[in-house]
């Protein structure tokens, strides 16, 4: 008689990741509301106007991450190209159907909805380079074939961004998810810490000229160099260029340790133009103070805890590279955007996944987020 027991196999599901993903979700919609509604009222005479998109959207978000839930990731394996193809025509699209606002061409409306190709190129990204590591196999033991991944996939589709759409902060997003998939497929490490030295002390350089520059007090021709230089000192262009740095600034600084109260933002009421997209955790520190916003950061650390997890976790490369491109995604946004709001690097316009305003970029984080789920539901436990 066999005694032998067979060891029985159990699925995986990152209910932390789904409940902290509902949390602050629900958590952004509040405080959309809380943001928006003196001015959705001024514009539109309601002041649910906002709050009811948002709504919208992130009800379509959630359908989204239950089909990509649903949906085997392998499958991904074999539409990343073609779907990094539709991503880049997406982009070429702005070309002629295109809506400019503040000088960038980031749009292409169909009435009041409005898709944004940038952040459709961002999970096409992530696709396309943990397509393209498989693919390659043994070869990314070589750097060159892990750097030419990264240009390939990340630069090239970077570089159509920035050219097309004149979205500098969103092309800087999406090479750098290719260049943190290639640093988690390549088995070494040191030249990416040689490359990020590089990096910093790049910026060090240019810190030091711009301080030097910024005596001066001038603005110059190039918009992107004036960014610069009200970064470096925003008080000296506080009535027109800084304006909403310095207004962000007021805000964060006036919500003290534990804030004015949910709902009582005095920045908010036509000081901070449109305060519901990209600096509404200047709100958030106003309205919830200090702690608020420490809340917030933590939740969105536990956040990437559990998608790292899955990543370490995950059943086969493929699958590991998906949910760090993912986890980079998000990763990415949320230090920019926290930190142009403090003003430690200049305004970009990045959006904070989840809180933001925005229907493209929330539809589609929760559709990654359902990725990363359907991942974690491979991971087998033995008993």
């Amino acid at each position: 008689m066999d005694r032998t027991r067979k060891k029985s196999v159990k699925r995986y599901f990152d209910y932390s990741l789904l409940f902290v993903t509902i949390f602050i979700a629900g958590f952004g919609l509040i405080m959309i509301y809380s943001t928006s509604s003196y001015t959705a009222q001024m514009k539109f005479g309601n002041a649910q106007y906002y709050f009811k998109k948002q709504l919208m959207f992130m009800l379509l978000g959630f359908v989204a991450m239950y089909i990509a839930y649903r949906i085997d990731y392998h499958v991904w394996h074999k539409l990343a190209f073609p779907f990094f193809i539709f991503a880049s025509l997406l982009v070429f699209a702005l070309i002629p159907f295109g809506s400019e606002a503040n000088g960038a061409t980031r749009w292409i409306r169909f009435g009041s909805i409005g898709v944004q190709p940038a952040d459709v190129c961002k999970p096409a990204v992530i696709m396309m380079v943990s397509s393209a590591v498989c693919s390659y196999g043994t070869k990314l033991k070589k750097f060159r074939y892990v750097m030419l991944i990264c240009i390939l996939t990340g630069g090239v589709e970077a570089a159509l961004v920035f050219v097309i759409s004149n979205n500098m902060s969103s092309a800087i997003i999406i090479f750098l998810i290719a260049f943190v998939q290639t640093f988690v497929a390549y088995p070494g490490y040191k030249i990416y810490v040689a490359l990020t030295g590089l990096a910093a002390a790049g910026v060090g350089g240019i810190y030091a000229w711009l301080t030097n520059m910024i005596k001066s007090g001038n603005m110059t021709e190039s918009f992107r160099l004036n960014r610069l230089l009200v970064w470096i000192n925003p008080e000296n262009y506080a009535s027109d260029k800084g304006f909403q740095t310095v207004q962000a600034l007021y805000a964060i600084g006036s919500g003290g340790l534990f804030g004015k109260g949910l709902g009582k933002s005095l920045q908010k009421l036509g000081y901070i133009p449109e305060s519901q997209n990209d600096m509404i955790f200047s709100i958030i520190c106003e309205e919830l103070g200090l702690f608020g916003a420490i809340f917030v950061i933590i939740v969105f650390g536990v956040m990437l805890w559990r998608i790292a997890h899955v990543a370490q976790n995950a059943p086969d490369l493929f699958g590991t590279l998906l949910v760090s491109g993912v986890f980079a995604h998000i990763a990415i946004q949320v230090v920019l955007n926290i930190a142009v709001v403090t003003n430690f690097i200049p305004n970009t316009g990045v959006s904070l996944p989840f809180i933001s305003y925005g229907g493209t970029s929330e539809i589609i984080l929760l559709a990654e987020i359902g990725l990363v789920l359907n991942v974690s539901s491979k991971i087998r436990l033995e008993s």
